[in-house]
């Protein structure tokens, strides 16, 4: 007996040093990552550059193989350019793990996330603070799902899996998803130089995405996609039992970021968020405004959810999902200024708003950031789908009422209708 405990207490020593590990080195990314030094982080820029040298310095370290032949650093990267008047070249890292099953090895999966930021922000940068020139880190966009991706390809060196897995730090992202639908462009053409690599993006079977996943509330998580192949439901519950996390399941995968550049190559997904804050694309995203703890929940379900797809014995099918476009108000003739909590975090039935922004109908209506919008014009809404339906239903230039929950108070606020901006 004192044998087994002995056992037991070792194991439990080596996972609780492993995890300390774990959080030191995603903390010091995230410090580097979202450091005033690389000065947000902008395609092409100086920081842009320490950025991805820094990452695939990583990546040399894990002794992860690069994607193309030669001994330099651009081994790692995929150069690209964007833009139409101004052009810019920046680049993807990209780096493999090769698979130890002889029939699945050539199938591969995708663990991806952007490194890129706003730089200075500015106007038509789409910082939040338009009128505020300075460094937007991006501790948690996109730092902290650069840091959770780091650690999952040392994880998935040292355990390799009967599939292939490809890590790509996307360049980019910031400027409409450019990096993303590069890669995904680049593997539909024959190129000789390429190496370690399915011969074609066919030989992609799925596709997951981590972006913004530093600032868990409630052990909350965001996962979309999981309509997009038959059996990624239950491999994204079954997950989520395993590390006690409360995960919201959204069927498509058209969320505003690089899943979306392979659901439209018919590659099924997953994309993992813990949603939006006030820090939100403005100079107050610091590396201190983190939940490591959560990014370590996140990195735990990650390795599982990653291994489920990986051991899959079929490949996972494609299911064309259409996309319910959460993020914009193209199809909305209102808007009332709030960026809604897409993790269902809230404990009480309502949408939680957020972000309130300033200026926007709902503040000048006298919402706050944090209340739970509980019913709108006189109907119920008890979800993120639920928002989007009664939006849909409104029309510019009436006033509404809208009841919130504050902490124990039920509030109704007097809403002035904004039209959207187009």
């Amino acid at each position: 007996m004192k044998k087994i405990c002995l056992i037991i207490f070792l194991a439990l020593a080596v996972v609780s040093l492993t995890h300390a590990q774990n959080l030191d080195d995603m903390r010091r990314t995230v410090e580097y990552l979202a450091s005033q030094e690389l000065g947000g982080r902008f395609p092409a820029t100086a920081g842009d550059t320490l950025a991805s040298e820094y990452i695939a310095g990583q990546l040399r370290g894990l002794r992860l193989k690069p994607v193309f032949k030669g001994k330099r650093k651009k081994g790692y990267f995929q150069d690209f350019t964007y833009g139409k008047d101004l052009k810019r070249t920046t680049h993807n890292i990209v780096a493999t793990i090769p698979g130890k099953d002889k029939r699945l090895k050539n199938e591969y999966i995708v663990v991806g996330s952007h490194y890129d930021h706003l730089g200075m922000g500015g106007q038509g940068s789409g910082s939040r603070r338009p009128d505020t020139l300075g460094v937007h880190p991006g501790a948690d966009d996109n730092a902290s799902g650069d840091a959770v991706t780091l650690q999952l390809a040392g994880h998935f060196r040292k355990n390799r899996q009967p599939r292939s897995i490809i890590f790509i730090f996307f360049g980019a992202e910031e400027q409409g998803l450019a990096g993303s639908k590069s890669f995904v462009e680049w593997m539909r053409r024959a190129d000789d130089k390429r190496v370690n690599l399915p011969e074609d993006i066919k030989g992609i079977v799925a596709m997951v995405n981590l972006d913004m996943v530093g600032r868990m509330r409630d052990n909350a998580l965001s996962v979309s996609g999981t309509g997009t192949s038959t059996e990624f439901q239950s491999i994204a519950e079954s997950a989520a039992a395993r590390s006690n996390l409360d995960i919201t399941c959204t069927p498509d995968g058209y969320g505003p970021s690089d899943q979306a550049s392979f659901v439209a190559a018919d590659i099924p997904v997953f994309y993992l968020t813990t949603g939006g804050h006030m820090e939100y694309h403005t100079p107050g995203d610091v590396p201190s405004t983190l939940n490591y703890d959560g990014m370590l929940r996140t990195l735990d379900f990650s390795k599982d959810l990653v291994a489920r797809i990986a051991s899959m014995p079929e490949r996972p099918d494609f299911i064309n999902v259409p996309g319910g476009d959460k993020m914009s108000h193209a199809r909305f003739k209102v808007t009332l200024g709030l960026m809604p909590d897409v993790t269902g975090a809230s404990s009480v039935p309502g949408l939680r708003a957020d972000i309130v922004v300033a200026g926007g109908a709902a503040h000048e209506a006298g919402m706050r950031s944090g209340d739970i919008i509980q019913e709108i014009d006189g109907k119920l809404v008890k979800d993120i789908n639920e928002y989007m339906e009664r939006l849909s239903e409104l029309t510019a230039g009436s006033t509404i009422p809208v009841k919130v929950l504050r902490g124990d108070e039920r509030i109704t606020l007097n809403v002035y209708l904004k039209p959207a901006e187009r």
